[in-house]
């Protein structure tokens, strides 16, 4: 195999091992072996054992100390820390995005997005919300926010936070079936979009970094009240198969 189709090879379980962890199909405390998974792909043992490694990186698997991997579990708590974290990074990204300045071009693409995540809700009608939509646009509005400061490494670490299952920015956005529990949180995230983006626009750091940090806290209301009000939404959320109690 030369390298190149190995490097392919590895790609493709990196991406394969993430996704069916992050959808809950391995759940929290499943060990996994590198000879199944080789045999699933179709590939050598070796990409597959350099992906759980770069999944270690991440956080999603650890590695037993007889040899071999497993899917990591985590408390709840451990998803509020998670959460508050991508909150202080992210928060640190639009502060300096603020101080620093962005170049015009690319703040209008930001302003954009926010304008195509007002379109998601099109009138009263619950029904009518777009929340493939409106999931997808989100996630590459927390995308160009990262990239906003200028700065690589803040936006290496805002990645490194996302990767997490419960920390993404999308983790805990409603579908349809449970949106009268969340429909407040979804408006009023999509109001501290549009503050953010004036307050980034407006050299207002101080102010950015509060509304951002302040923003991640809707997750993690929306966690708590799925932990502690209707656990039959825990079905609509994969990611929550990670926690333990």
């Amino acid at each position: 195999m030369g390298i190149a189709e190995e490097k392919n090879h590895g790609q493709r379980a990196l991406a394969e091992l993430r996704r069916r962890i992050l959808r809950g199909e391995l759940p929290g405390g499943m060990r996994l072996l590198e000879v199944h998974i080789a045999d699933q792909l179709e590939i050598s043992r070796t990409p597959v054992r350099e992906a759980m490694s770069r999944l270690v990186e991440e956080g999603l698997l650890e590695r037993l100390q007889n040899g071999g991997f497993m899917v990591r579990s985590f408390t709840a708590a451990d998803v509020i820390d998670a959460i508050e974290l991508r909150g202080v990074v992210e928060g640190t990204a639009a502060r300096l995005a603020a101080e620093r300045g962005v170049p015009e071009d690319r703040m209008q693409a930001f302003l954009d997005i926010i304008e195509q995540l007002d379109a998601c809700f099109p009138g009263s009608d619950r029904a009518a919300v777009d929340f493939e939509r409106y999931a997808e646009l989100n996630a590459d509005l927390h995308a160009a926010l990262a990239s906003l400061s200028g700065s690589k490494i803040i936006a290496q670490e805002v990645a490194r936070a996302t990767r997490l299952p419960f920390a993404s920015p999308s983790a805990f956005i409603p579908n349809r079936a449970a949106v009268e529990a969340f429909e407040h949180s979804l408006h009023l995230a999509q109001e501290q979009h549009r503050r953010m983006g004036e307050a980034i626009r407006n050299r207002e750091g101080a102010r950015a970094e509060a509304l951002v940090r302040e923003h991640a806290r809707i997750a993690r209301g929306n966690l708590e009240y799925i932990l502690s009000q209707d656990r039959s939404l825990m079905s609509q959320v994969p990611a929550l198969s990670f926690i333990i109690e």
